[in-house]
């Protein structure tokens, strides 16, 4: 049964609870419960990997519906050690997530991810299908290496200015070795090197990230720049090692829910994470909605996938 369509954003709110889960090798995860405490429990995974959780990300979720939980996944945000890499897979990410559920004592939820977030998501999913009450993802992504060589090599088709001021950071840079020379700059460069080849990479995924960029107002916030070096060292991590993921694999098990509410949100122009891949999830889950906005690219803010996200929750309300 659907409820009345909403187009917006909910109002902003803070959190009634958070703390630190400590894991048994080196991490203390940060996690934060927002909304209705006796609501319906609903899961925020955050993009990147290295991404991080922010005051907005509350807003896609009715506080009056849901228990809204948002974490920082090993590495990100909020979470310790920033930027470590060591005991950081996906793998671990997935326990983590356990935890998260066994600590809040939740039977079932609903995960809403997009980007990395939705990766991670399907790969929660299809190892514990019966934990779930429904998907909501958007921009979907698989780590495949016709994915990875997209974002690193192809899309220079599309943003050659931008692809090529990237490769200009430093001599030598190519699209052959990109990953490994900012992977040395961001790892093994004095602290102000690695600082600015971080920034450098995180804008490059920045700038690509809308159909229509942002007009600039006002002044830019000040850089957190242990944040964009945290935030590259991780992402890095992950790329090389195909974030410790195998999309293939993950496609041939998503018959395992055919029975839980789906809905896939992609913007037709998504420069980061190409339709394709959303396709194809979709074609082996045919019970799934495919929501294709036509006029968006990658982010979850564009006008259009706002809005089927929104929807979405709205929806799943019913479950």
């Amino acid at each position: 049964m659907f409820t009345k369509k909403r187009n917006a954003l909910f109002p902003e709110i803070e959190p009634f609870h958070s703390c630190h889960l400590s894991s048994k090798d080196g991490h203390d995860i940060y996690v934060e419960q927002s909304g209705n405490p006796n609501g319906q429990p609903i899961l925020f995974l955050h993009g990147g990997p290295g991404g991080g959780t922010g005051g907005k990300q509350r807003r896609f979720f009715d506080p009056k519906h849901y228990l809204i939980i948002l974490f920082d996944q090993r590495g990100c945000g909020q979470s310790k050690p920033l930027g470590e890499t060591a005991n950081n897979t996906t793998a671990h990410l997935l326990d983590d997530i356990e935890a998260i559920r066994h600590h809040f004592n939740i039977e079932k939820w609903i995960l809403f991810g997009g980007s990395w977030g939705s990766s991670l998501a399907l790969a929660y999913a299809v190892k514990y299908p019966n934990l779930i009450k429904g998907l909501i993802l958007r921009g979907i992504f698989l780590s495949r290496q016709s994915e990875l060589d997209w974002f690193l090599k192809d899309v220079e088709h599309f943003f050659p200015e931008l692809h090529k001021k990237l490769l200009d950071h430093q001599t030598g840079i190519s699209k052959d070795n990109l990953v490994e020379k900012f992977s040395q700059l961001v790892f093994h460069a004095p602290q102000e090197t690695a600082q600015k080849a971080a920034v450098a990479w995180n804008q490059f995924e920045g700038s690509i990230l809308k159909l229509l960029p942002d007009e600039a107002t006002g002044e830019a916030e000040p850089m957190n720049y242990e944040f964009e070096l945290a935030r590259a060292r991780v992402q890095l991590h992950y790329i090389n090692n195909r974030c410790f993921i195998d999309g293939a694999e993950i496609l041939s098990k998503v018959n395992l829910l055919q029975k839980i509410p789906i809905v896939i949100v992609q913007g037709r122009y998504d420069m980061v994470c190409p339709p394709k891949t959303a396709y194809e999830l979709a074609m082996q889950i045919p019970h799934a909605e495919l929501i294709m906005v036509p006029d968006a690219g990658h982010s979850a803010s564009e006008n259009g996938t706002l809005k089927a996200l929104i929807q979405a929750t709205e929806n799943f309300k019913s479950l």
